[in-house]
């Protein structure tokens, strides 16, 4: 028997971002390729962020940068799959967000991946480490485990 933890079902997850596949995302075994799960980690995060106006990409003083991501795979997904990303929020600091999210494919309960990325937040001219910003502070605290 093996010792790999089983994935997550959508129970563990506070909020659901759909994600459309697209033809491209598929690689040439037939599946969506290992790098296109990160896109949609980036995708369901920021849509919350920006629908929920703690995040305006292109004028926000403060912006989050990546400093780790990883990604768990427990079953393929592949165009014309519907996706749902579950997120929510780990570990909040003084500058920085762990968020973790769950790939679900089509309507099943538990996940075909499951990933995390941190964002350590900065301003955006000197790209130095900031406080959390309050807005971004309202839309995480639902987001937490």
């Amino acid at each position: 028997m093996s010792g790999r933890t089983p994935p997550e079902t959508r129970a563990a997850y506070r909020r659901f971002v759909p994600i459309t596949t697209r033809w491209a995302d598929n690689d040439v075994y037939g599946h969506v390729n290992n790098v296109v799960y990160y896109a949609f980690f980036d995708t369901a995060v920021n849509s919350v962020l920006i629908a929920d106006g703690a995040l305006d990409i292109a004028n926000s003083p403060v912006i989050g940068l990546v400093v780790e991501t990883g990604c768990r795979y427990f079953r393929s997904m592949a165009f014309p799959d519907r996706v749902t990303a579950g997120i929510r929020v780990a570990h909040r600091g003084t500058s920085s967000v762990r968020y973790e999210v769950g790939l679900f494919r089509n309507d099943d309960e538990a996940a075909a991946a499951q990933g995390h990325f941190v964002h350590v937040y900065v301003d955006r001219a000197t790209q130095r480490p900031v406080p959390l910003p309050d807005a971004l502070r309202r839309v995480l605290e639902p987001l937490a485990v």
